[in-house]
């Protein structure tokens, strides 16, 4: 008798499908600084919020990095937290 297995899990991957391009890479910036606003609201949602790493196709090392730039620079009244 043979036995049943359950379907594998493992994700096929999308035909036609691009990896993300890293906006970080491709404007040779190695350091994400709170002070570059304009950088910044790249990385943040229209209601305020981070956006994430599969959303914005950076490293989790960058990503880090931007989280932090982006509290240090609401902290310093450079960016709002939230957006009405």
């Amino acid at each position: 008798m043979a036995v049943k297995r359950a379907p594998s899990k493992k994700p096929r991957p999308v035909e036609g499908r691009k990896p993300k391009k890293n906006p970080l890479f491709a404007a040779k910036i190695e350091y994400v600084d709170y002070k570059d606003i304009n950088l910044l609201r790249t990385f943040i949602s229209d209601r305020g919020k981070i956006r994430s790493r599969r959303v914005t196709g950076l490293t989790p090392q960058q990503q880090r990095q931007v989280a932090v730039a982006v509290k240090n620079a609401r902290e310093m009244a450079l960016l709002p937290f939230t957006s009405r």
